[in-house]
């Protein structure tokens, strides 16, 4: 999302470290900002004091939360139920929160269409339902041997597909155990690339737009150079590990993350996990 409203609308957009309110006394100046927390429970202190602490400052402040009682919504000037069902045991995302300065105009022409259409492309849709489950199992048929015996992984996006990249590899530790580690298509070239050899895992999402022929780059010299295990996430018509696309570009991660956590899912039970159980894992984490 701060990708988005730093290419489209201009505005530099930051993910805060929220222990500059929580431990540390930073004076940080908020007129003028917009501040956006997301959290599943809305219950973490790492989220409730910056929100606070922004609205107190005279900040615009909006929380994204399943519980509109929470206390997160409750420190927020405005609160957005995400969904009304209860919350699932399925690991949350990781809790951010980030601020811009004020802007308008970003949903128009194609956008505004595509993300009005965006519901109809669930695989929850029963009218969709085949299709998806058609090119699920197709897409992830040849990835899942190799990951269900992989201890290691390097999880590659960039732009918009970054932030699909942390999200996956976060899931790849917490449901099935790996070492999956999210890097950038060109900072995997400044070091990291030392790691992998033959063999190695490399999962490589690639949606639509500038960063795509890149990524595509980047596989094809992996696979010649002899290092590593190349798929990639190509939402289009010609792809190797692929389900999909949003209506517009922007929306393409949306897609790409839906495809997914079914094949996580079904990742982590082929080595012997329990999804909606994680070790270690509770389904309320409070930091400060």
């Amino acid at each position: 999302m701060g990708y988005l409203v730093m290419s489209r609308l201009g505005r530099l957009v930051t993910s805060l470290p929220m222990s500059l309110v929580t431990l540390y006394p930073a004076r940080l100046r908020c007129a003028g900002l917009v501040s956006l927390a997301f959290s599943q429970s809305g219950q973490s202190p790492d989220l409730v004091a910056p929100s606070r602490f922004f609205a107190d400052g005279g900040a615009r402040t909006v929380a994204f939360v399943n519980d509109a009682a929470s206390p997160l919504a409750s420190a927020a000037s405005g609160c957005c139920r995400c969904t009304p069902a209860p919350r699932p045991a399925w690991p949350p995302p990781r809790a951010s929160s980030r601020s811009w300065s004020p802007a308008r105009g970003w949903w128009r022409t194609g956008r505004r269409r595509a993300r009005t259409a965006m519901p109809h492309c669930s695989p929850r849709w029963p009218r969709c339902r085949r299709r998806w489950t058609r090119r699920r199992a197709a897409d992830w048929r040849s990835a899942l041997p190799v990951l269900a015996g992989a201890d290691r992984l390097f999880v590659i996006g960039r732009g918009p597909g970054l932030a699909v990249a942390m999200e996956a590899a976060l899931k790849l530790k917490e449901t099935c155990g790996m070492q999956a580690e999210a890097f950038s298509g060109a900072e995997l070239r400044h070091g990291p690339m030392a790691l992998v050899e033959e063999g190695y895992p490399l999962l490589i999402f690639a949606p639509r737009g500038p960063a795509q022929a890149g990524l595509l780059e980047l596989a094809r010299d992996m696979r010649q150079r002899g290092r590593g295990s190349c798929w990639r996430h190509r939402p289009g018509p010609r792809r190797r590990v692929a389900a999909g696309a949003g209506g517009h570009e922007d929306l393409d991660p949306i897609a790409i993350v839906q495809a997914f956590y079914p094949m996580v899912e079904q990742l982590a039970r082929q080595r012997g996990h329990d999804p909606d159980a994680p070790r270690h894992l509770a389904k309320v984490t409070r930091t400060r």
